[in-house]
């Protein structure tokens, strides 16, 4: 493999930007603003009743695809039943606490250190990139203006807007082709192994796992990325 690909396909979420991480200190601060609402359960039993619905509702593959492109809905759902196991029954408080949920988890995004030095360095070299993130077209495309991303990347595929999302091989075929690049010569950068290294790999894509979490490879998962880094800053050091 070159110092260098021809060119390198990008994942969004805990690879450029931190996301999942900022769930539980904006669920806590959101049912804490609410607590009166939810007595006598604690805002902290609430939390660990969402965290566990939650869990359960993402866990199976097919209401996870179908969850993510409706976020807002997905959430009422996991929320409502959450409060009615505990003996709380309010639309009105539902809607309450997931408005201010998205609120706050907007707010909190982040850049991880360096993932601008980063994109900068390889649009310099003339590296050209795609941007490959599944999700709904409003939530992800508001991120990435946010952040002023879109200048980076010649391709730009989000999932609500494509049709299908990853692990389907037709989005990385699709951004081969719009980049012009052959699979051999290109990398995936990304931190779920089983969306992106996997599925780039039989596509004969060199695959970069980002271990966001430092906990190394789930042990039911026999995948074996290329290369394994914990900030994608790791790609120019």
């Amino acid at each position: 493999m070159s110092d260098l690909p021809q060119a390198i396909l990008f994942d969004l979420d805990d690879t450029i930007l931190e996301f999942h991480a900022l769930a539980a200190p904006a669920w806590a601060a959101t049912l804490e603003s609410v607590a009166a609402d939810l007595h006598p359960s604690t805002p902290a039993q609430v939390q660990q009743r969402i965290d566990a619905v939650s869990t359960a509702w993402w866990s199976d593959p097919d209401r996870h695809r179908q969850g993510r492109l409706d976020l807002g809905n997905t959430r009422r759902m996991t929320v409502s039943e959450s409060l009615e196991s505990l003996d709380i029954h309010d639309a009105a408080l539902v809607g309450r606490i997931v408005d201010e949920f998205e609120r706050r988890r907007f707010e909190g995004l982040r850049l991880f250190p360096g993932a601008l030095d980063t994109l900068d360095h390889f649009q310099a070299a003339g590296v050209p990139m795609a941007l490959l993130t599944n999700g709904d077209s409003a939530g992800q495309r508001a991120k990435i203006e946010r952040f002023e991303l879109a200048p980076y990347f010649s391709c730009i595929i989000i999932e609500g807007e494509f049709g299908a999302g990853k692990p389907d091989p037709r989005v990385f075929q699709h951004a081969l082709a719009e980049l012009n690049v052959e699979a051999r010569h290109t990398w995936m950068v990304g931190d779920r192994a089983e969306w992106e290294i996997l599925p780039a790999q039989q596509l004969g894509i060199w695959a970069i796992w980002v271990d966001v979490h430092g906990k190394g490879m789930q042990p039911d998962l026999d995948i074996k990325p290329d290369r394994v880094i914990h900030r994608i800053s790791e790609l120019v050091g």
